[in-house]
């Protein structure tokens, strides 16, 4: 098979200052960490790659050593774009100590940039992110004191402020699979979503550049079905067989993940929801939930909604929920998996689901705050001098109909007794999220 490489050959291909886009999302999902591993092995022992920019638009990594945490050097690393931040405190702190320039841009932004990029169309055109830190009113996007260059532009269409983000040129980008054949068609019909990985290879198929992927069986030609493929064969360049790859960070593969299998059970969901505060502002933000109305929910306290919606007697079945990650409907789980489902209607291109956030499919959504003001003005990206990143809060927050924000008053050393009686405020944490 002339596609079927090793981790190691691949990594070594990898020229110094080259801009690499790489898929994922938190929990290990769709994650290539063999590949990314490779990368980083060679760093260390020989310097190079280095200078590289690393784009990806969902949190990647296990908050230690995986996924994005794989560039977080120095030398190693020159400017990083990205929509979330926290699975990698080690590339936060790179964008604090100013050791790399950082620009903190939208999920779908960067998703659906990529696939304009591929089309060879100049740059994105959209409202999403006016008046946000995205607007060059506001910094473009800029996370710190080394980064300067403009990426964000306010123009003019039909009389309406719109911002362009530029395009740029991307060598490689490094995706994974379940399965791939002789030719390179890769198929993710086994894995727990799809994420960017389309508009990611197109975006550097059509520079130029090249797309690895890590799956986890190479197939006999003709074995994998048209409709599974993914990745059509001429937009790869090179596969990395890893038979030990995870669906997730949970290890193996479940079937009722990926929607090949059914389970009638739920309770894997509901025991997610541990947290007593969680709980409780789950409880009553369930109370909001309508019946056929098209519902979002965002990471954090949020993500438990689901789960306690259905204990406590919500009718679940006459929602339609969904996720930026793709999914649709199913038992939504939570924390380190938030982003997948058992059980799904449906597990589409997190670019298209953007796409119909964007233009206005949500009803309702859930989601968590990391500062609030007296106006209802929000952060959640720029926290306690750490970049968080919006993930996919800015599409969704700016186009859904109703906006639902969960959280508690203060974080880090509150304590909080939850009784039969009520709640009570036993200690205030030392980090306000209520400002001025």
């Amino acid at each position: 098979m002339r596609k079927l490489s090793t981790a190691e050959t691949l990594a070594a291909q990898i020229q110094d200052g080259a801009t690499i886009a790489i898929s994922g999302n938190g929990g290990g999902m769709v994650e290539a960490d063999h590949i990314m591993a490779a990368i980083e092995a060679r760093f260390l022992q020989t310097g190079h790659p280095r200078d590289l920019t690393l784009i990806h638009s969902l949190g990647i990594g296990d908050r230690d050593s995986k996924g994005t945490n794989r560039f977080a050097h120095a030398e190693m690393l020159k400017r990083i774009i990205a929509g979330h931040f926290t699975w990698s405190p080690k590339m936060q702190e790179l964008v604090k100590s100013n050791a790399i320039e950082a620009y903190c841009f939208p999920g779908g932004v960067i998703q659906a940039l990529l696939r304009e990029i591929g089309a060879g169309r100049p740059g994105l055109f959209t409202h999403v992110g006016l008046g946000s830190f995205v607007d060059p009113r506001n910094g473009g996007g800029k996370s710190n004191e080394c980064t300067t260059e403009d990426l964000v532009e306010l123009i003019e269409i039909d009389g309406e402020t719109k911002l362009r983000y530029r395009p740029f040129k991307v060598d490689y980008a490094i995706l994974r699979g379940t399965y791939a054949d002789p030719r390179g068609n890769v198929s993710l019909e086994e894995e727990a979503i799809d994420m960017d990985s389309y508009s990611m290879a197109l975006a550097a198929h059509n520079s130029g550049g090249k797309v690895f992927v890590q799956v986890r069986d190479v197939l006999e030609a003709g074995t994998i079905e048209p409709r599974k493929v993914k990745l059509p064969g001429i937009l790869v360049d090179g596969i990395v067989e890893h038979r030990e790859q995870p669906q997730t960070y949970l290890g193996g593969y479940d079937l009722t993940i990926s929607g090949q299998h059914r389970r009638l059970s739920s309770n894997d969901a509901i025991e997610l929801v541990s947290h007593p505060v969680r709980r409780l502002i789950a409880r009553r933000a369930a109370r909001e939930l309508a019946a056929g109305a098209s519902t979002n929910f965002g990471f954090g306290i949020p993500g438990g909604i689901p789960g306690v919606a259905l204990r406590e007697g919500v009718p679940y079945q006459s929602l339609w929920l969904s996720v930026e990650q793709g999914v649709h409907n199913g038992m939504m789980l939570d924390d380190a998996l938030f982003g997948c489902a058992r059980n799904a209607d449906a597990i589409i291109p997190s670019l298209d689901q953007f796409e119909f956030y964007s233009g206005g499919g949500i009803d309702i959504t859930f989601l968590g705050m990391g500062e609030m003001d007296q106006y209802g003005n929000v952060n959640v990206s720029h926290l306690n001098g750490n970049l968080i990143g919006p993930g996919g809060f800015l599409e969704i927050a700016q186009n859904a109909r109703k906006v639902v924000f969960c959280g508690t008053f203060d974080a880090k050393g509150s304590k909080i007794d939850v009784t039969p009686d009520g709640l009570h405020i036993a200690q205030s944490g030392q980090i306000p999220k209520l400002v001025t």
